[in-house]
């Protein structure tokens, strides 16, 4: 997989893709991650790539001139599964969104900054939108991170063992269940009974009920969308 982020600036998205498991999967050859700085594109010596947004208004807005010269030059070079635009008004990111997207070859993330980004952008270029929550950031580039780190992970080989992230929470839209280690009892408290017998067929009971007694007091909206 090859992912090139857009960004105003880079020197902020680069650190999450220094370190664990993202970074493992990118000495290894899982995935390729490339930043691209916006202003290398601006249209003066001033790096200029925003301007104020026509009717009036607060907020700059990223113009339409140097993210279409962007999108232009990484698009000479290969075809793109998905052009995403990081931004607060589009559909919260889940994990079917991250289970598809783990599948694509090449992606394309734009993150927005100011006011966001002239609408000509998004009708000519953006496959998909997405949102990681329904609050307002700085900028994209945390978002982008969080996107990224949720599709890395799911790539075949990047995490060491294969099931892992088919238990993660919300794979089958339920929660997961508490997790126990060593040691099996500590200042009084112990580690279910259950999950010691050995019997595999009773823990993966357990770990369904209470997946399911978990999602019904968290989420109970996850359940209601299945019943």
């Amino acid at each position: 997989m090859r992912i090139d982020i857009i960004t105003v600036h880079p020197e902020l998205i680069k650190s999450p893709f220094e370190f664990s498991i993202i970074k493992r999967a990118i000495d290894k050859g899982f995935v390729e991650v490339h930043f691209h700085d916006l202003r290398k594109f601006a249209l003066n010596k001033y790096g200029k790539i925003d301007d104020y947004q026509f009717g009036g208004g607060a907020g700059m807005v990223l113009m339409v001139e140097p993210v279409d010269q962007c999108i232009n030059d990484l698009m000479k070079d290969r075809n793109y599964d998905e052009v995403i635009y990081m931004t607060p008004d589009a559909k919260t990111l889940n994990q079917q969104t991250a289970n598809t997207l783990s599948t694509a070859e090449n992606i394309i993330i734009l993150t927005g900054h100011y006011k966001g980004v002239d609408q000509r952008i998004r009708d000519k270029f953006i496959t998909k939108e997405i949102s990681i929550g329904d609050y307002v950031l700085s900028g994209g580039e945390l978002a982008a991170a969080v996107l990224c780190d949720a599709l890395i992970r799911l790539i075949p080989g990047v995490l060491g063992d294969e099931t892992s992230a088919l238990t993660d929470s919300f794979q089958d839209d339920l929660l997961a269940p508490p997790v126990y280690t060593r040691p099996s009892e500590y200042k009084g408290m112990i580690v279910p009974e259950v999950l010691l017998s050995g019997d595999f067929n009773k823990i993966d009971e357990w770990r369904y009920e209470k997946s399911m007694e978990r999602t019904r007091k968290i989420r109970p909206d996850l359940i209601d969308k299945n019943e």
